[in-house]
């Protein structure tokens, strides 16, 4: 394919795109994150996480200026709807009440990974315009019902508003460290209302009083015992809930091996035997011109956890507290909880609006949706301001 100065390769495996170059781009963006690094990517598919297999069949685009990467972005086709978190089921069953076929469809986003952050990688306006073109027209091609790019950041959001694809709207909870950073988790605890920093108080003591300590580890820090505990902590936990896991053991070995910067592992231990942990994942980096990766923005993220015990609030304390308090000890300005989950306003994540962009090829199924989206939207607006209004930080005289 090709647009003006561009060139268009679409490639089924990440082994055909320049890791350098792609993280290069990667890292000039306004919102990366670890999750979108081409090792990352590399490890889903290699490990057998995400492929055809697992209904991930990866397509990587890259838009070439010359010798130049000037655009990249993946796009997996799927034959279904799990691992996405923004959903879509309803539009799957209209179009099987109308005898057209839903799926496979076109999925710009990162696995099993609800993070926000760029999607559409772009030395600038004119090349992400022209990568989401490419996108769209392959689909076309291809006879493809629909392309779904979740999770974008604000300038993905702006190429592909200008390319008529439609908004939708979801809310996260994110926690943010003030401006001048917490002094430590008390000085945290003193920014809430009362009300909250009781509850708190009360969860961290039945940690304690159940006898459990934490223990954390960062990077190349992670021994391979603790990485195993954690693979049988996060497994079971799964399974518990009538689910398989969707990363393989190798994956996290990747991760261990190729990416150790950006994990952070809690360990929760009771009478010397560890019982639970949690995975934190830090981002993003960017590598300098020595080819070392240095901080870019004191994020994390909160990913993955699991235990073999049943512990009152240990699942908080895991997830939320002991991340919170190394976060304010270390700096960082963001710590971000993942998808849904309303209680997490108590543990002060604010709700924070997350937007994602889909093109329907079918234009009455596209009207359809564009009216669902807007009613939605507007629901989303409401409930967005109805949670300001029980914000847990303390109100100002």
């Amino acid at each position: 394919m090709g647009n003006a100065d561009y060139v268009i390769r679409v490639s089924e495996a990440p082994s055909a795109v320049n890791a350098s170059a792609w993280d290069a781009l990667l890292f000039s963006q306004s919102h990366p994150t670890p999750f979108m690094r081409h090792a990352y990517l590399a490890a889903l598919h290699d490990s057998g996480s995400a492929t055809s297999a697992t209904g991930w069949r990866p397509h990587f685009f890259t838009l070439y200026q010359g010798a130049e990467l000037a655009g990249a972005c993946v796009a997996y086709l799927k034959d279904h709807s799990y691992g996405e978190y923004v959903f879509d089921w309803a539009w799957a069953s209209a179009y099987e009440q109308h005898g057209l076929p839903y799926y496979p469809k076109a999925v710009i986003a990162v696995p099993f990974t609800p993070v926000p952050g760029s999607r559409l990688l772009a030395k600038d306006a004119d090349a992400r315009a022209a990568l989401t073109q490419a996108v769209q027209r392959w689909c076309a091609d291809q006879h493809i019902s629909s392309a779904h790019m979740l999770f974008g950041a604000e300038a993905d959001l702006q190429a592909t508003d200008s390319a008529h694809w439609m908004q939708r709207h979801t809310v996260q909870f994110h926690w943010h460290n003030r401006a001048e950073g917490y002094a430590d988790f008390d000085d945290f605890l003193a920014s809430l209302n009362q009300e909250k920093r009781k509850k708190i108080k009360q969860e961290r003591r039945k940690v304690a009083e159940a006898g459990v300590h934490f223990r954390h580890s960062r990077g190349a820090e992670i021994s391979p015992e603790d990485w195993a505990f954690f693979y049988r902590c996060y497994a079971n936990t799964y399974r518990e809930h009538g689910n398989p896991p969707y990363l393989t053991p190798d994956f996290f070995q990747r991760m261990a091996t190729r990416m150790p910067e950006h994990w952070l592992l809690f360990v929760a231990e009771r009478d010397g035997q560890p019982i639970a942990s949690s995975l934190i994942a830090i981002g993003a980096t960017y590598m300098s011109a020595d080819g070392t990766f240095e901080p870019q923005n004191r994020v994390a993220y909160g990913r993955y956890w699991g235990a073999l015990e049943q512990v009152d609030c240990l699942h908080f304390e895991a997830c939320y507290y002991q991340p919170l308090a190394w976060c304010i000890a270390n700096g960082y300005r963001r710590f971000e909880g993942g998808a849904q989950g309303e209680h997490k306003m108590a543990r002060a994540l604010l709700p924070t609006r997350t937007s994602s962009a889909h093109w329907l090829q079918h234009p009455a199924f596209a009207d359809a949706v564009q009216r669902f989206l807007e009613r939605e939207g507007d629901g989303i607006a409401q409930y967005l301001e109805h949670l300001e209004h029980r914000s847990p930080l303390k109100q100002s005289p």
